[in-house]
């Protein structure tokens, strides 16, 4: 599925079971995170969330490469608000996803990382280990990342050298600063 047909209108939000704003999430998996990727599906729509699944569809042996890099772009383009990926390690589908512009993937291995990779860090995409992480650690991790909000301020500032960087801008800027 394309960024583009992905797209979700605004106005045609509706209310997750939980009275929040329901997000659109891309996610995707390898075979040694397809079992989480399909609880995590499942547990998204339960709550509401539209969920826009990239693949793998079995748990068959696959690259991760494709899958990571379709969710990746769909949070970059703006076709869903977050991705959630899964493989053995996490870390796979975070350096892929991380190649894409304007998107800040984190590989969370508790709820606390991912709350300040959102806080500080504006991350749009977790990525999970398929072989260390069970259901009720996904869980949380995943409710950890999409009920917390950017603080922005001084950290708006850091994302953006990011972006900066990302187009090929400048180098960051390395004054210390409070």
């Amino acid at each position: 599925m394309s960024a583009r047909d992905a797209r979700l209108d605004d106005s045609t939000r509706a209310r997750t079971s939980k009275g929040t704003a329901a997000m659109r999430i891309a996610v995707g998996s390898d075979h040694a995170g397809f079992h989480l990727k399909e609880h995590v599906k499942a547990a998204l729509g339960a709550l509401g969330h539209d969920v826009v699944d990239v693949g793998t569809q079995t748990p068959g042996s696959v690259d991760y490469p494709q899958y990571a890099a379709d969710a990746a772009r769909l949070v970059a383009e703006g076709g869903v608000d977050r991705g959630v990926l899964a493989c053995g390690s996490g870390v796979g589908v975070a350096i892929v996803a991380n190649k894409v512009a304007g998107v800040r993937a984190v590989n969370a291995h508790d709820s606390a990382e991912a709350e300040m990779a959102r806080r500080h860090n504006d991350a749009n995409v977790v990525t999970l280990s398929g072989t260390r992480l069970g259901p009720d650690q996904a869980d949380a991790i995943v409710a950890a990342f999409l009920r917390t909000e950017f603080e922005g301020g001084r950290h708006a500032r850091r994302v953006g050298q990011i972006a900066d960087l990302e187009r090929g801008e400048k180098e960051a800027d390395t004054a210390l600063h409070s």
